[in-house]
C-alpha cells in the first residue's frame, strides 16, 4: 500500500512574499522615521517662538506617525513592481487574488486609519486650544494688522497708533494680532514664530504669540490674492524692550 505525499499547507504568514514585504516595510520604517525625526521641522529655519516649536513638535509626530502607513504602501509597491510583475513577451495569465473581498485586510485598515485619525483629530484640538489660550492673553502688546493688495501696514494703538510697514515686536513679550484686510482675502504668516491666521475684510481674527528669538523673519501673504501676491512679503523684527521702546519714539517724532 502506497503513502500520498505529504502536502504542506502554508499560512499567508508563511508565504516567502509576505516575509519580503515586511522586512522591507520594517527597514523603510525604519528609514523614514530617522527622516520624520530630522528633516521636516527644520525646513522652515530656527524656531523664533514656543509656538513655532508646537508646530515643529506637531510636524514630527504627525511625520513619525505616518511612517509606517507610508512604508507599508511603498514596500508592496515596490515587491509588485518587482517580485510579482509579468516577465516575458507572452501577456500574464490571470490576475492576482483581490483583497477587496478580505475581511481581515479590510477591518485591519479601518482600525488603523480610524486610530490615526482620532490621534491627529485629538491633537490637533489641543493645539488650537492652546493657540486660543496664547490670543487671549491678558496684559499682551496688541498690533493690528492690515493687509491689501499688496502690503502689510501694521499700526500699534497701545504705542500712540504708529504706523509700519515692518513688523517691530519686543523680546519675551507676548502679543496679540488683531488682523484684517482691506480688499480680498489675505493670509498673515509670520514664518519663523509660527502665526499663521486669515485677513479677512470687515472681520477682525486674532491670534498671539511670545516671539523669545532676536532676529529678523519672513512676513508672507499665504493666500493667493491677486497678481502681485508673491511679492506681498515684508520683515518682523525681534528686538530688545530697549530698541522697541526707541523705534516707537523715533516713529512718532517722525509722524510729528
Amino acid at each position: 500500500m502506497t503513502q500520498s505525499p505529504t502536502v504542506q499547507i502554508r499560512t499567508w504568514w508563511q508565504r516567502v512574499e509576505i516575509k519580503r514585504i515586511v522586512w522591507t516595510w520594517l527597514g523603510l520604517t525604519v528609514l523614514l522615521m530617522i527622516f520624520a525625526l530630522t528633516v521636516p521641522a527644520r525646513l522652515m529655519g530656527p524656531a523664533a517662538s514656543p509656538t513655532m516649536r508646537a508646530v515643529e513638535s506637531t510636524m514630527t509626530v504627525f511625520s513619525v506617525a505616518a511612517s509606517p502607513v507610508m512604508a507599508l504602501v511603498l514596500a508592496i509597491a515596490v515587491f509588485s513592481l518587482i517580485g510579482w510583475r509579468s516577465r516575458g513577451s507572452e501577456p500574464p495569465i490571470g490576475d492576482g487574488p483581490p483583497i477587496r473581498g478580505n475581511g481581515r485586510v479590510t477591518a485591519t485598515w479601518i482600525v488603523l486609519s480610524s486610530g490615526l485619525t482620532m490621534f491627529a483629530l485629538i491633537w490637533g484640538l489641543g493645539e488650537m486650544q492652546s493657540l486660543s489660550a496664547e490670543a487671549s492673553t491678558p496684559n499682551a502688546m496688541v498690533v493690528n494688522v492690515t493687509g491689501q493688495q499688496w502690503v502689510w501696514t501694521f499700526s500699534y494703538p497701545q504705542n500712540g497708533n504708529v504706523e509700519s510697514e515692518q513688523l517691530y515686536l519686543p523680546v519675551n513679550r507676548p502679543v496679540v494680532f488683531h488682523v484684517t484686510s482691506k480688499d480680498v482675502i489675505h493670509s498673515f504668516w509670520v514664518v519663523q514664530m509660527g502665526i499663521k491666521v486669515d485677513a479677512n475684510p470687515g472681520e477682525v481674527t486674532k491670534t498671539g504669540v511670545v516671539p523669545d528669538r532676536l532676529g529678523t523673519f519672513d512676513v508672507h501673504c499665504a493666500e493667493l490674492c491677486g497678481l502681485l501676491h508673491a511679492h506681498m512679503e515684508t520683515q518682523a523684527h525681534v528686538v530688545s524692550t530697549t530698541d522697541f521702546a526707541a523705534w516707537i519714539t523715533a516713529q512718532e517724532r517722525r509722524a510729528s
